[in-house]
């Protein structure tokens, strides 16, 4: 695992274009779709019927794009983990993308880029491209760019 540690937050004032990760891989299993199903009401059968899916266009179960979406927040402290602050908060996300999908019990993993920093009233707002990708394909299965706000 490579997590960037930052001192500061004011140090991410330089670090834009900065990559970020890996990560360590972890598994998209069937327990965590149908959990997510049931947190959302979301029971489309191409993510919790694998009889049905197994007909389907991916021979298989896959993962929501949501639940793809709300992994990022399960990478960003693996990714970057910013030190001195009082606070840090989630501001929301620009540009979210599923260019690829995620099929039950594939290992996925996620790289970021710093891409923008600028001051926020009393704070520093960072947005960072988080890309996941699923082993073995060619194409990422999320690009979000996360937005954060870290107060020293």
């Amino acid at each position: 695992m490579t997590t960037t540690l930052v001192n500061h937050p004011q140090d991410l004032m330089t670090m834009t274009g900065t990559k970020l990760g890996p990560t360590p891989s972890m598994q998209v299993t069937q327990e965590r779709i149908d959990q997510f199903a049931e947190a959302t009401g979301d029971h489309q059968w191409i993510h919790v019927d694998p009889v049905r899916a197994a007909e389907g266009p991916f021979g298989k179960t896959i993962a929501h794009g949501y639940l793809t979406l709300s992994l990022a927040n399960c990478f960003l402290p693996e990714l970057i983990r910013v030190d001195n602050v009082s606070m840090g908060v989630n501001y929301g996300t620009e540009k979210i993308r599923f260019p690829a999908p995620v099929p039950v019990d594939s290992l996925i993993a996620a790289e970021g880029e710093i891409i923008a920093v600028e001051e926020n009233k009393g704070g520093y707002k960072a947005t960072i491209r988080v890309t996941i990708t699923a082993e073995g394909s060619d194409r990422p299965a999320c690009i979000v760019d996360t937005i954060s706000i870290f107060y020293p």
